[in-house]
């Protein structure tokens, strides 16, 4: 697992790069993202147990804040940076997108690389997959309805918020409800698999990349410099707010950790499928980026605490000795 996970970032880094030189092998599979990240979703339901939705109301204040400033803060902070940098209307609107979606499943794994309290950010990214079966479709609409209502005069997408929500629903509800119901009443099944599991997620989510690299190779090989600041300020921006408005809140280190990550690292994939579904490719782009940079910042953030954390253990065991 941890193998799979710690080498994701250089792996989305490379099949970026494959995909981007040498696009038509994957031109073909742009239908296969729907399927792909119902996989994801299932597998992620695969690790979750009916106590894990209990902790909900076990500890509520810290997945409250971490919905309240996932879904207030990170779509604002799109709006705001698509504003700021003048991004044309589809790119505005795919990282929209991307701010409007739930926490991704790759927080959990970074939440444990820096020793955060993964039960928790389990908790929050199941709590705050379900609220964005409808916050999503209202945020997109609600923060993009200026760069929406131009694509739509200008006959490029149809808005569908219903078919969003059903579309959500079906990507995420089913497959991460089905995967609980194997682990509750098939256990044999999950533990079988579970070994495969996040071998075949990061698998998924890599062709998923893969795809929308291929998909956009032309628009990447001109891509502004200020689309790919804009993804990265909101990623960083995230993990920042988080982790401060977290510590201002009174919450504790482990737990001001797991909701910088778990705020600032987005179900990116989610949104290539609606900016796929929905959209147009070029809106697509935003989430692909953000799908590559957010697990390079996750993944470096992550050490960096763990190893502040193993500092402090050392300094306290010194003194112990002393």
């Amino acid at each position: 697992m941890l193998t799979a996970e710690r080498t994701f970032p250089f792996l989305a880094v490379i099949v970026s790069l494959l995909a981007w030189q040498s696009p038509e092998p994957l031109l073909g599979l742009t239908g296969a993202i729907v399927p792909l990240l119902t996989i994801i979703m299932f597998s992620m339901g695969l690790t979750l147990r009916f106590s894990d939705f209990r902790r909900i109301w076990q500890k509520p204040q810290p997945v409250a804040l971490g919905i309240i400033l996932q879904f207030g803060l990170m779509p604002l902070i799109a709006w705001g940076l698509a504003l700021l940098f003048a991004l044309p209307a589809e790119v505005a609107v795919g990282l929209i997108i991307v701010g409007a979606c739930a926490g991704g499943t790759a927080s959990n794994v970074m939440t444990f690389l820096a020793k955060g309290d993964v039960a928790l950010s389990v908790t929050m990214t199941t709590a705050s997959t379900l609220w964005g079966v409808f916050l999503t479709p209202f945020l997109i609409a609600f923060y993009g309805r200026g760069y929406t209502e131009e694509l739509t005069h200008s006959g490029i997408i149809d808005i569908d918020t219903v078919g969003m929500l059903l579309m959500i629903a079906k990507i995420v509800v089913l497959p991460v409800g089905a995967g609980v119901l194997v682990n509750r009443w098939l256990p044999a099944i999950q533990k079988s698999v579970s070994q495969y599991l996040p071998a075949l997620a990061t698998g998924a989510i890599l062709l998923i990349i893969a795809v929308i690299v291929a998909s956009n190779a032309d628009e990447l090989a001109v891509i502004s410099h200020s689309l790919i600041l804009a993804v990265v300020l909101h990623n960083l921006i995230g993990l920042l707010a988080g982790y401060g408005i977290a510590r201002w809140n009174g919450n504790t280190e482990v737990e001001a950790r797991t909701i910088a990550l778990e705020v600032g690292m987005q179900n990116s994939g989610l949104g290539v499928a609606l900016a796929n579904s929905f959209f147009s490719p070029l809106t697509a782009l935003p989430g692909a980026l953000f799908s590559v940079w957010q697990n390079i910042a996750g993944a470096v953030l992550a050490a960096f605490w763990k190893w502040r954390t193993e500092r402090q253990i050392q300094r306290a065991l010194s003194k112990d000795d002393n």
